[in-house]
């Protein structure tokens, strides 16, 4: 297997925002997170871990207010101006990360696909466990391939996060991407994921499904030419 799904991104106006809507939706607190001094961003975490999905986690992340900004756009295309936006209204599941052993490998094996799933760039940020280290793939737009639906790619240099996240009450019971091309399916070979074609227009470009405190919870991703989803 070339890769697992690594995460989930939940872009937010702000971490408080993202917090309340982590609180309501998920009936769950995000647990502690960082700063991003690469990106000037920071976050917040909740470990979503299931038997399809292991060492998974969700993260909250939000532009860092009181962080200089960044010499280059960032990642996750949190620099368009119609997704700030949209997260002013409320917290967007925009993407989804996959990680992997072999990045190199892999994302050449997407461009040759055809697609450009970025440079890889390396990143940290401390914890009071100590300091995460990994390497992750960023398109120089800070964009994100197949309108959001083509995971980036991470591979972690040490310890997961996950292994420091405490358990939590929530786990991820599907991911469906919709629009990969099936060569770039074929070189990632995530297992439990579902796949679709983006025939369906009205669909986003990729839903997960969480089993939550309060019941079964579906976040479909934002879209901007649909307005946003979710």
């Amino acid at each position: 297997m070339n890769a697992r799904v690594d995460h989930l991104v939940i872009a937010a106006d702000s971490l408080e925002q993202g917090v309340a809507w982590c609180e309501g939706t998920l009936g769950v607190q995000p647990a502690g997170g960082g700063k991003h001094l690469l990106m000037g961003t920071h976050n917040r975490l909740l470990a979503i871990s299931s038997e399809r999905f292991p060492d998974c986690y969700l993260e909250i992340i939000a532009i860092d207010a009181e962080a200089a900004a960044p010499a280059r756009p960032r990642w996750f295309g949190l620099d368009d101006p119609l997704l700030r936006a949209a997260m002013r209204q409320q917290p967007r599941l925009v993407h989804a990360v996959a990680r992997t052993s072999m990045i190199e490998m892999v994302r050449w094996g997407l461009i040759n696909c055809g697609l450009n799933p970025g440079e890889p760039l390396f990143a940290q940020r401390d914890t009071p466990h100590g300091l995460l280290k990994w390497r992750i793939t960023v398109r120089d737009d800070g964009r994100t391939e197949c309108d959001g639906a083509l995971p980036t790619l991470i591979e972690w240099q040490g310890v997961h996060p996950s292994e420091r996240l405490p358990r939590s009450t929530v786990a991820l019971h599907e991911l469906v991407l919709r629009g990969v091309p099936t060569q770039a399916l074929d070189v990632l070979k995530l297992p439990a994921v579902q796949c679709a074609p983006a025939s369906d227009t009205a669909r986003a470009p990729l839903s997960a499904t969480l089993d939550t405190p309060r019941g079964r919870v579906v976040l479909d991703a934002w879209r901007s030419d649909a307005g946003g989803l979710q």
